[in-house]
């Protein structure tokens, strides 16, 4: 069953937010490294070609996974591997062949 797209955008955006939240200069070069580990096995599950909803499906799947990445590269981080999945997955949304700025495109 599909997920819900608009579903997804919220998670993903409030994960972005956290993201931009983060002061301190280590935990975000923390953060970052998460995030790129991440959308590395994005890369590795859906390619390089995708639309926004085929994301949204595979989010829809579960992020035990990508939790998990989180766990492995910064132990530490473990309050916020959900919140770094979510930032993830916004910033792959941008490669999405039918989003654009915030919005899908028609």
């Amino acid at each position: 069953m599909p997920y819900p797209l608009a579903n997804a955008l919220y998670q993903w955006e409030e994960g972005a937010r956290e993201l931009a939240a983060i002061e301190d200069p280590r935990r975000r070069r923390l953060a970052d490294r998460v995030i790129s580990a991440i959308r590395l096995e994005l890369r590795r599950r859906i390619g390089p070609t995708f639309t926004a909803e085929e994301l949204a499906d595979l989010y829809g799947q579960g992020t035990d996974w990508a939790q998990q990445i989180a766990l492995d590269v910064a132990p530490a981080a473990s309050d916020e591997a959900q919140a770094l999945a979510d930032a993830a997955f916004w910033a792959y949304l941008r490669g999405a062949g039918d989003f654009a700025g915030g919005r899908t495109l028609a």
